[in-house]
């Protein structure tokens, strides 16, 4: 007899993790996690069960993001307002804002390490006419942020600030006062603890393949070898959410990522954006974190596979050297990749998929801003229904 690979439940791992189960969730990032937390406020007595076909941590963008707590650039709102009107952006923005108030009071600044240091766009020479675009807007911005934010003035010129972080061949900065950033490793953490705290069972390593809906349920098939059945089932697997329900508008968007050793006297304090967003960088410590480059090959990283590209890497070295960190001497350290949900659209995706089957997916990049208020929004729809 050949060796069997499939996984066979005992009676007791099938009696105590399987059975009777109300609420299936797949997808142990911010989304599930934050459902759980809620379904288990609405229906305290239901059997919810948390799963990711991740090894040990969850298989996405939630532990591989760059942890900027982040809202609005004023060139992401240009853009955004050339294809959406008014109302809808700054109730997008506003979203966001209310989903990292949510996240710090669940949480807590200390044990998210949060900072509010600000976010910076960062505009060099060849970018004065983007600098002038977003400045010319800059006061009507400032007044429809106002109700939003509680900050009188949320975005400012603040050019003269460029020495003091040490750049070179940066010509203008523009400040958001409301941002801030955090680390992403302790706040999936500390989600992780309250979600078991609450008797919501999380488990890694399982993958679903396929399910059946029928006899009140649903029967779920998992590449482990072993199905099981459930009452309900939330999909919140963001970027990967199409392998499961292939007509969703969800595209996958890889962001690259790489981070420096501690460096001597760094004057970089706060998070920045540069070339409308499509790079990102921040202080951690004293290391400088510095991601994206997507729009270098934007069909190439429309892509499920985790990894780095030499195209890429090459040009975050490059504008790290020139621009972010001139005159200092650093080494890389590390280097990774994270996987986002990205759509024709930047409104997320709460709606029923199929009989007793639910879907919160497309974060568009903003897991960390909107990750609780989506995943509030899909526990009140599934048990509404």
């Amino acid at each position: 007899m050949g060796k069997d690979k499939a996984i066979h439940l005992s009676f007791w791992e099938r009696q105590t993790y399987f059975e009777d189960v109300d609420l299936l969730i797949i997808g142990a990032g911010m989304v599930g996690l934050n459902a759980a937390l809620a379904v288990r406020s609405l229906k305290p007595r239901w059997k919810i069960l948390v799963i990711d076909r991740g090894e040990f941590l969850p298989y996405g963008a939630s532990t591989r993001n760059a942890g900027f707590a982040c809202f609005g650039s004023i060139s992401e709102l240009l853009d955004d307002l050339r294809t959406s009107g008014e109302d809808e952006v700054f109730a997008l923005v506003q979203r966001r804002w209310e989903g990292l108030k949510k996240l710090r009071a669940l949480l807590s600044d200390e044990v998210l390490e949060y900072e509010g240091l600000g976010g910076y766009e960062v505009f060099t020479g060849n970018d004065q006419d983007l600098f002038e675009a977003c400045a010319g807007h800059l006061e009507d911005f400032n007044k429809k942020m106002e109700p939003i934010t509680g900050i009188r003035q949320t975005y400012a010129v603040v050019s003269e600030k460029k020495n003091e972080f040490g750049f070179r061949g940066v010509e203008q900065l523009i400040l958001n006062r409301g941002e801030g950033q955090l680390h992403t490793g302790k706040m999936m953490q500390a989600l992780l603890a309250c979600t078991r705290e609450r008797a919501v069972e999380v488990l890694n390593g399982i993958e679903v393949k396929g399910w059946h809906s029928g006899q009140g349920s649903v029967l779920l098939e998992t590449s482990n070898g072993f199905s099981f059945r459930a009452q309900k089932v939330l999909v919140t697997t963001n970027a990967f959410a199409r392998q499961l329900l292939p007509e969703l508008n969800v595209v996958p968007g890889r962001a690259q990522v790489l981070i420096t050793a501690p460096v001597k006297n760094l004057k970089i304090r706060g998070s920045f954006h540069y070339d409308k967003g499509y790079y990102y960088f921040r202080n951690v410590g004293d290391r400088v974190l510095f991601g994206g480059g997507r729009n270098l090959d934007f069909e190439g990283e429309k892509t499920w596979e985790f990894g780095l590209t030499d195209r890429i890497q090459t040009r975050l070295e490059e504008l790290l050297r020139e621009i972010i960190l001139p005159d200092e001497a650093y080494t890389i350290e590390q280097r990774w990749s994270g996987i986002m949900g990205l759509g024709d659209r930047k409104s997320a995706i709460i709606r029923k998929a199929e009989d007793r089957i639910y879907c919160a997916v497309r974060m568009g990049g903003m897991g960390v801003a909107i990750g609780s208020l989506v995943g509030e929004d899909a526990a009140r729809m599934l048990v509404e229904d």
